[in-house]
């Protein structure tokens, strides 16, 4: 049982956090707020700081950001870092091409730019042509693209654009021949594709937030739309709903046949069920799978079947076909069967099955007939991170990128039928990373379970405990980190640091199973493993404790602010972004319901509301000497409010015991990192190392 106790005296009964430390932070007030949850009191001293429209919030960001840019304009060599940063992203980047409708497309960044371009060709190679250039849409570069579709003709773009960061979406068309901008126009659109069928596009939306709680509020009955060209919003078709159910939410796929509209339904980041509707009669939507237990994921539609990879019976994925009028399971046919790896996409070419699997956290691909038989494997020219093979399923020529820590993507061309690839674009960085390890380590976590973890440092490096080891994490919805190029990292590995990526428990790595067990009452397992891998490095001589710094977003600022909590003693610097820090009340904003099947919520039992608090960062903060620490969010976060880091940043600046600054950088039109423009992200970053090196008594030489 939950009850929410009115706070006594409302705000007029004020305290002030304690000011022990030497740093002169802002006052933060304190309100005598109280929740009681299954007859236990819990505190809430900053809700105040909850409400976003509040001018006594805006004011304390400021005189929060005040402080933080005052210590960091301190830091001798922030400027030198701010520059070399700025060197090595101006490197010219471009995505791999994909074909559509006889053309060529692919987003290019000649540099520095803020947000990259969209050009088109008609041939590959061919004189290229701007499409769509964001940089054009605002002077700060905070407009960016959030998706884009090419209709099967070839002849309109579809796009969607994100303001300042937020997750709200507006979608509009282009005509490609004549790169004119119609006038359709599309609001209030949250996590849609938007796939073309005939004249016309189908979307997803949500209906128009109340005034000033477009960033907080929660997001509830989501239904599907089918959008006319030359037509207003108001006029467009209603395709699907569901009211008995406010909460779920749908994104859309149509089949390239255009035979199919494929509707997923979401509960949560968990699971999905699976609905069709045949577009070639009028019928209504057909539900294929009703349930949220299992994933789905459709592939493609032949002869009206649907392609789906699925964990359904198997933890690492399986790839079946559906009949929509048998969608028993018992009538599935399996294609490609599950394996010791984890299949993670599977691509349609020229009559072959591409089947991309995670193993050990690296790419791999194989090659099967339509019919499941083993072909061979795609030989990639190096350990890493691999993508692509998405494009035109009729072409035998497509593409695939490729990356490693030490090395920017490079592009091939790869040829179906005679199973061969070639570079088709290199990357020229002011970076050599040729003098760098990069090695795959299985470390021991509290439990037993062998954890893996990439450690990537220079040559030659002695482990006298000398080093200074920057660590990264996330352990949560499934999501696998793989081997990736990062400027930042670059420039922490060239000052002479060593890079770890952990792979901890509640990612995808291994599978559903090693998702579950960073799940809910198993939470823990994901703070031990990342306590573990920092205990591995002192241990093997790398580092000592204090001379580590912890990174993590989102869920990652969840991790780094549970496990600094847990064990502030093994960190130098904590860097906690844009965090789920109050696991009590994240169900309350924005989508973060869909969040309970990774966390559970505090009303679901008295255990869960327990274990939800026996880890929260915000609940977990004692009296005891903490590490530099400095918290990263955006005034447009909303899909994790930035409530969670200020309510985090005022109780951690009131309970620190030591010396180390605890300071909160609050992003101005910024949200939760998507679409980031190239100006803030340099900022940002040249902000967040130059705080670990001064923390760490590091001085960048050039």
């Amino acid at each position: 049982m939950y009850r929410k106790l009115v706070p006594l005296a409302a705000f007029a009964l004020m305290t002030m956090g304690c000011q022990q430390n030497k740093m002169n932070y802002p006052m933060t007030k304190k309100v005598d707020t109280v929740d009681v949850y299954f007859g236990q009191q819990v505190a809430d001293p900053y809700r105040w700081l909850e409400d976003d429209n509040s001018e006594e919030t805006a004011e304390w960001g400021r005189e929060q950001n005040k402080l933080t840019f005052g210590y960091l304009e301190k830091i001798p060599f922030r400027d030198q870092v701010k520059k070399r940063l700025e060197q090595l992203y101006n490197y010219p980047k471009m995505s791999a091409p994909s074909k559509r409708a006889n053309r060529y497309f692919w987003y290019k960044n000649d540099g520095v730019q803020n947000q990259s371009v969209l050009y088109y060709s008609e041939t590959l190679g061919g004189e290229e042509v701007e499409l769509l250039n964001p940089n054009t849409m605002s002077d700060e570069g905070t407009v960016a693209l959030s998706t884009t579709s090419i209709s099967h003709d070839g002849c309109y773009l579809g796009y969607g654009i994100a303001k300042a960061g937020s997750d709200w979406n507006e979608l509009y068309v282009k005509e490609i021949a004549t790169g004119k901008t119609l006038d359709d126009h599309i609001e209030w659109v949250k996590f849609s594709s938007m796939p073309w069928y005939k004249d016309g596009f189908f979307y997803s939306r949500f209906p128009q937030p109340n005034e000033g709680d477009a960033l907080t509020e929660a997001n509830e009955y989501c239904k599907v739309y089918y959008h006319k060209l030359g037509t207003s919003q108001e006029e467009d078709k209603l395709i699907y709903e569901d009211p008995k159910n406010p909460s779920r939410m749908f994104n859309v796929d149509v089949s390239d046949d255009e035979s199919m509209l494929i509707i997923y339904a979401y509960e949560s980041t968990s699971g999905n069920a699976l609905y069709v509707k045949d577009l070639r009669k009028d019928g209504p939507v057909e539900r294929i799978v009703d349930n949220f237990d299992n994933n789905y994921s459709v592939v493609d539609v032949c002869d009206g079947k649907l392609l789906i990879i699925t964990d359904f019976d198997a933890p690492k994925y399986r790839l079946v076909t559906i009949d929509p009028a048998k969608p028993e399971s018992k009538n599935w046919i399996e294609v490609i069967s599950e394996k010791e790896n984890v299949l993670s996409s599977v691509s349609v070419k020229v009559g072959k099955l591409i089947a991309g699997y995670n193993k050990d956290a690296r790419s791999h691909f194989e090659v099967y007939t339509l019919n499941g038989e083993y072909l061979h494997d795609v030989e990639l020219p190096q350990i890493g991170t691999a993508a692509g093979f998405s494009d035109d399923k009729n072409d035998a020529t497509t593409f695939f990128t490729m990356n490693t820590f030490t090395s920017p993507t490079t592009i091939y061309k790869y040829d179906v039928n005679t199973n061969k690839s070639e570079v088709y674009r290199e990357t020229n960085i002011d970076f050599d990373g040729s003098g760098y390890v990069t090695k795959q380590v299985f470390y021991t976590s509290k439990d037993g379970t062998k954890v893996p973890m990439f450690i990537v440092h220079k040559e030659g490096i002695k482990r006298d405990g000398s080093n200074k080891v920057w660590m990264y994490g996330y352990g949560g919805f499934n999501i696998s980190l793989s081997p990736g190029f990062g400027v930042a990292r670059a420039l922490w590995l060239e000052q002479g640091g060593i890079f770890c990526l952990m792979n901890l428990r509640g990612g995808g790595e291994y599978g559903e199973e090693w998702h579950r067990a960073g799940t809910l009452m198993n939470k823990q397992n994901v703070f031990d493993d990342c306590i573990a891998a920092a205990e591995y490095m002192v241990a093997e001589g790398y580092t000592t404790a204090g001379n580590i710094v912890l990174q993590g977003g989102s869920n990652g600022g969840l991790l780094v602010g549970a496990v600094v909590n847990q064990r502030p003693d093994l960190y130098g610097v904590s860097l906690p972004s844009v965090g789920v820090m109050d696991m009590l009340r994240y169900h309350k904003f924005t989508i973060g319901r869909h969040w309970a099947t990774d966390y559970g919520t505090s009303e679901d039992s008295l255990a869960m509301f327990q274990n939800l608090r026996s880890y929260s960062p915000l609940h977990t903060i004692r009296d005891v000497k903490y590490p530099a620490t400095l918290v990263t969010t955006g005034d447009h976060d909303d899909r994790v409010v930035p409530a969670h880091s200020f309510k985090f940043a005022a109780t951690l600046q009131e309970h620190q015991q030591g010396e180390a600054p605890i300071l909160i950088r609050i992003g101005t039109n910024a949200g939760h990192g998507a679409g980031k423009p190239t100006s803030k992200w340099i900022e940002e970053n040249a902000d967040l190392l130059s705080f670990a090196f001064y923390n760490l008594h590091i001085t960048p030489k050039y």
